[in-house]
């Protein structure tokens, strides 16, 4: 099935709204084996619309069309759909009925603006809406089965998981596209690429290898096609994941937060965090996390040297003597944190994101990372050449996958940082 997606308004073209409607469609589509052939944006044209309407149906067999069916003057789909297939707009009687019934459910009068959601091409099937007031249109168009539907992300989602899915499985075998998402932390994509070059040289050809760079989580992609999609993918899953080792996560969705949660529960371990630098943003973090209050006794914010020495007792005479932006700081803070949380594992981190605060010695975007339980505590400082809001956000990421390493065993740094984030002297 070739299907392509048209997206319509002024507000997608204008960047007033992101669009998610696009992502929805493919990530509802892809479980089904299918993947989006094309897809365009155009805003309320009329002239535009139909240009690309009639290219997308001479080229595909199914259009989504999102957007375009609202009340006011610029949602313009159904009189384009009309003038195209040659067909009067006339109130569709299935449609009436749908609004008249949501407007008495929430006590609306009908007025003329609502009632132009009901103005269709005539002949034109309806696709129910079970949460908006505008119903999505149905019709063929040059071979090519059209299916208008509102932009409401929460309607369209609805619509497809009711409607449209049901509808293109009645109609289309599936195309047995399958994809496998591994996340990665650590390594970048040129660096994956030069690993699956030098090490996988036989790479098959029946499988595409894709990247998504994201922050912090790297996705490597493989996707299969044919009735023996999924038999190809299990067989080279284990020799890619050997290959990304230390690095992989795990098959996504997950995040770093999700995967260190997961850790600790496996070994039945708890984590207390104190964070000076990013604020509490790690211990955020954690607890977005269901489950993470089995593992997660709590966190402090010590932002000052006041409570530095109040909430996880690190000296006066340390923070005085070395700076509160230290090794020996950060290593007492993370004491503090296992002796306060009565925790099993510590993670601390304290350092300058910036803009001001930095020194010669110390400039802007140094930390000091300590982490590890009461017998084996460890220390690293680095300075991340990143504005606040991405140190912050690589420190917070970088501390839960040294965390993550120590429950593992594994000693060594990540390859992406140690690449990019000099040392401190």
């Amino acid at each position: 099935m070739k299907l392509n997606l048209l997206l319509t308004g002024n507000e997608l073209m204008a960047g007033d709204i992101i669009d998610s409607n696009s992502a929805m469609v493919a990530q509802q589509l892809a479980p089904q084996g299918w993947r989006i052939h094309k897809k365009v944006t155009v805003g309320d044209d009329s002239a535009l619309l139909q240009k690309e309407i009639d290219q997308l149906c001479e080229e595909g067999d199914v259009l989504i069309i999102n957007g375009g069916l609202g009340p006011t003057v610029d949602d313009l789909t159904a009189a384009v759909l009309a003038q195209l297939c040659d067909r009067p707009l006339t109130e569709h009687p299935e449609a009436l009925a749908h609004l008249s019934h949501w407007c008495e459910q929430r006590g609306f009068s009908m007025n003329a603006s609502n009632r132009k959601q009901a103005i269709l091409p005539e002949g034109c099937d309806i696709i129910a809406n079970a949460r908006g007031s505008a119903v999505g249109i149905r019709l063929m168009y040059r071979n090519c089965l059209v299916l208008a539907t509102p932009g409401v992300p929460s309607e369209l989602r609805q619509m497809l998981t009711d409607e449209l899915l049901p509808l293109l499985k009645q109609r289309f075998e599936s195309d047995h596209i399958h994809t496998l998402r591994l996340g990665v932390f650590g390594l970048g994509e040129s660096g994956i690429q030069e690993l699956f070059d030098r090490e996988l040289p036989n790479w098959p050809d029946n499988i595409e290898l894709g990247f998504r760079a994201s922050m912090p989580v790297l996705e490597v992609k493989l996707t299969a096609r044919g009735e023996h999609a999924n038999t190809t993918l299990a067989e080279w899953r284990t020799p890619v994941e050997t290959l990304l080792g230390e690095h992989l996560l795990g098959e996504l969705p997950l995040s770093l937060p999700s995967v260190l949660v997961d850790e600790l529960s496996k070994r039945n371990q708890t984590l207390c965090t104190a964070e000076s630098c990013t604020g509490g943003l790690i211990a955020s973090q954690i607890t977005s996390i269901a489950g993470a209050s089995k593992v997660f006794p709590g966190g402090i914010v010590s932002y000052s040297n006041a409570m530095k020495s109040s909430q996880l007792g690190v000296s006066e005479a340390l923070l005085q003597q070395h700076g509160a932006v230290s090794r020996d700081v950060a290593l007492a803070m993370a004491q503090g944190a296992l002796r306060v949380g009565h925790a099993d594992v510590a993670l601390a981190v304290t350092g300058i994101a910036g803009p001001d605060g930095g020194s010669e010695d110390k400039p802007v975007g140094t930390v000091w990372i300590a982490w590890g339980s009461e017998d084996h505590l460890k220390a690293e400082c680095l300075v991340l050449p990143f504005d606040r809001q991405a140190f912050q956000m690589w420190v917070s990421a970088l501390g839960m996958e040294l965390v993550r390493r120590h429950l593992l065993g594994i000693a060594t740094m990540p390859s992406l940082i140690q690449r990019y984030c000099k040392k401190a002297h």
